[in-house]
């Protein structure tokens, strides 16, 4: 029977499996005691979250040395027949300076952001705990039974 830290350690790996199948999420954090969402890439490396935003937009301050919330999934691209998923790890956001490995991963950033050159800032989340969510519609069950 598995302990709770190896079904801690089981959900962080599926989570930062299905993260890795897509590029952009959000962090959820506060801004003046609101709740606040912004768009974020991000990749997976060594067990941690690194994101990377538009610093012109200054939201990055409010995730630095705050405990955040990132979440992504793949609710717009699947059809009705696919698994869906979502993934929302919490934990402690630090800025960084990422190594040249990591900048390769990211890949290019956007000329832009609002009409101003993009100027990248990067975060990195030691996720704490991490939740995965699956939906699946059931469509192609039913269709198998029709036909």
């Amino acid at each position: 029977m598995p302990t709770d830290e190896q079904h801690a350690f089981e959900l962080e790996q599926r989570a930062f499996d299905l993260l890795s199948r897509t590029d952009y999420g959000r962090v959820a954090t506060s801004m003046r005691a609101l709740p606040f969402l912004a768009a974020a890439r991000h990749i997976v490396v060594d067990g941690k979250l690194l994101l990377r935003m538009h610093k012109g937009y200054g939201y990055h301050r409010a995730c630095i040395g705050s405990v955040v919330a990132y979440g992504a999934d793949n609710l717009d691209v699947t059809s009705a027949r696919d698994t869906q998923w979502t993934v929302q790890c919490v934990g402690l956001c630090d800025r960084v300076e990422p190594t040249n490995a990591e900048l390769e991963l990211f890949g290019p950033g956007p000329h832009f952001a609002d009409g101003d050159l993009f100027d990248p800032v990067y975060l990195r989340i030691q996720p704490q705990f991490s939740t995965v969510h699956t939906l699946r519609a059931g469509y192609d069950r039913r269709l198998q039974h029709i036909l």
